[in-house]
């Protein structure tokens, strides 16, 4: 948030009440393309990324998860494989569109025996204090209007012993792969967006929105500001992406 009223949206300033709903044009846009688009732009590591995650929360059997921002269902297809049928994943998003395509595709792989689904906003989470033994957010809380708020209601919702993990776009850690990178966001990637999502704009705002979030430290610090305890966080890609990890004690 730059002021009371005002926060992002890219490198807009815009009302910030207004962000929820920029964002949302953002996603209803690309859904029927994000899974095809993520390959594309990450050339297939983000699943690599999203495995070191899952592998990192530490989710045994029986575990209730909660997949905030789940999208298409990719971190929740691997944590229902850890939980198993005794166990639970809630897919949950605030985008509608977003997530009837991550439960139409996790129905067409047969999975839904120990998947739920909510639509909710990550900043006031509607689910009792003490629910779930992991709490992910994966490439979401950049899109998030209030990160502290929404870092504060993952900890409320989350068990003692429990574990929060962020798998987010951050900022390279050596100024060439910085170079490289800007140089593919800002000229690369539009032009990937408007010739298979038919949508530049929106790409567009995805690399500005990840300059403008938190650097590794700094979301360290809010995490630990927000109660959790024994923060700690990994590079992967030198830097492009980043898994930020905290304790509930």
């Amino acid at each position: 948030m730059t002021n009371e009223n005002t926060t992002h949206f890219g490198f807009r300033q815009v009302p910030a009440g207004e962000k929820a709903g920029l964002v949302r044009g953002v996603f209803d846009s690309v859904a029927g393309q994000y899974d095809l688009m993520n390959d594309l732009m990450s050339f297939g590591v983000h699943r690599i990324w999203k495995r070191i995650a899952v592998e990192l929360a530490n989710v045994r059997e029986g575990y209730r998860v909660l997949d905030l921002a789940g999208g298409t269902g990719d971190l929740t297809c691997l944590f229902e494989k850890r939980v198993g049928k005794h166990g639970q994943v809630v897919l949950a998003d605030i985008n509608a569109q977003m997530l009837i395509t991550g439960r139409d595709r996790l129905l067409n792989l047969g999975l839904g025996g120990n998947i739920r689904y909510a639509q909710v906003n990550a900043e006031c989470l509607p689910f009792a204090e003490n629910s779930f033994d992991c709490v992910c957010i994966g490439f979401g809380l950049r899109n998030v209007t209030d990160k502290a708020a929404a870092l504060s209601s993952m900890f409320r919702v989350l068990k003692p012993g429990g574990c929060a993990i962020v798998l987010e776009f951050s900022h390279p850690v050596d100024p060439v792969t910085e170079k490289v990178y800007d140089f593919y966001s800002f000229n690369v990637l539009p032009r990937i967006g408007a010739l298979v999502a038919k949508d530049e704009d929106s790409y567009r705002y995805l690399a500005e929105s990840i300059r403008m979030h938190p650097k590794q430290e700094e979301l360290k610090q809010m995490m630990l500001d927000a109660g959790f305890e024994r923060c700690e966080y990994f590079n992967l890609t030198q830097g492009i992406v980043a898994i930020h990890r905290g304790y509930k004690f």
